[in-house]
């Protein structure tokens, strides 16, 4: 029988557990998938934990790549025998095979393989709607300071090269010597250790004193308020995850006397709300990717049976770039 790594309760790693799942035919709008390949991203361990709640028993897991089995009525974009690749509500990507939504998985081109589709989809289209769409009321010009944190992360490597591809100047932030070396080598124009350095003071003293127009903030508690403060007058804080835990409440009058900033809470999902925006989102990432301005950095793999010690270096900061899990 296919497979599939579930949760009964919220919690640690130990509670996924492999067991065995019936899977049917597609209904209306849908597709079934057979995965070569499934992408591991921080928000798996939110649903894990219980930050972002689903109902229980949950099989975890929002981005896949394989090829595509059947589909149900009213679908028209895929055929039995494609190679396809997604990121997706509701979860579901931990498993052999699944029936799931239609309208935000595409067709993967024939020279991306599964395993970069797996790893790109949500990943890619997160920095597709941060540089692309999540932008400052200035606007972002080649030239123009971005500070984009946990820049060796899967997301953070990925921006890093977009925005050197967009001619942005993208200062990241990393816990190690290590991993700001390999910001600074897919992009990055400054790296900043944040375990050795304040990276406030390294922002204000790269940009001259006047700070960035946009931070890109995936840490949240831990970060946000020192966010803030590298932030020019006018700037936008895109806050878009919360490694470190949710960010506390805050005044209005606080963004105010920081210097009228913006503040913004994006999800991936509201952007991909409709097939014609993920398509024309998935059509720009594969354009990036395919041309060699993004190369998708694949450093960890699992099998998907062992992804408990996934989410364990993934949450104890020990990957790099991407984590594939292999059915």
């Amino acid at each position: 029988m296919p497979r599939a790594i579930q949760i009964t309760a919220f919690g640690g790693p130990e509670q996924m557990q492999l067991v065995d799942v019936a899977v049917g035919e597609p209904g209306p709008g849908e597709i079934r998938i057979r995965h070569h390949a499934i992408g591991l991203n921080y928000i798996d361990v939110y649903q894990r934990t219980g930050l972002y709640q689903g109902p229980l028993p949950l099989t975890l897991g929002m981005e896949g790549a394989g090829i595509v089995e059947a589909v149900g009525p009213g679908v028209t974009h895929l055929q039995p025998g494609d190679r396809a690749a997604y990121a997706s509500n509701p979860p579901g990507s931990y498993s052999d095979v699944r029936v799931m939504p239609a309208k935000c998985v595409c067709k993967l081109p024939d020279d991306i393989g599964f395993e970069t589709g797996a790893a790109m989809m949500l990943k890619g289209l997160t920095v597709q709607y941060l540089l692309r769409r999540t932008l400052p009321v200035e606007g972002l010009q080649p030239g123009d300071h971005v500070l984009f944190h946990a820049a060796a992360g899967g997301v953070g490597l990925i921006a890093c090269q977009w925005a050197r591809a967009l001619g942005l100047q993208l200062i990241g932030t990393a816990g190690s010597a290590a991993k700001c070396a390999l910001a600074l080598e897919h992009g990055a124009a400054h790296a900043i250790d944040y375990t050795k350095e304040d990276f406030v003071a390294r922002v204000k003293e790269i940009t001259g004193g006047r700070g960035v127009k946009v931070v890109y903030d995936s840490i949240g508690k831990d970060t946000f308020e020192r966010s803030l403060d590298c932030l020019r007058p006018f700037g936008l804080l895109a806050s878009f995850g919360n490694a470190s835990g949710p960010v506390a409440p805050i005044a209005p009058g606080v963004l105010a006397a920081k210097g009228s900033l913006y503040l913004t809470r994006q999800t991936l999902f509201t952007h991909i709300a409709t097939r014609e925006t993920t398509q024309a989102m998935a059509d720009e990432l594969f354009a990036v990717v395919r041309s060699g301005a993004v190369q998708i950095r694949i450093d960890q793999r699992y099998a998907l049976a062992d992804v408990a010690q996934a989410h364990r270096d993934l949450e104890g900061r020990k990957t790099t770039g991407c984590t594939v899990l292999l059915p």
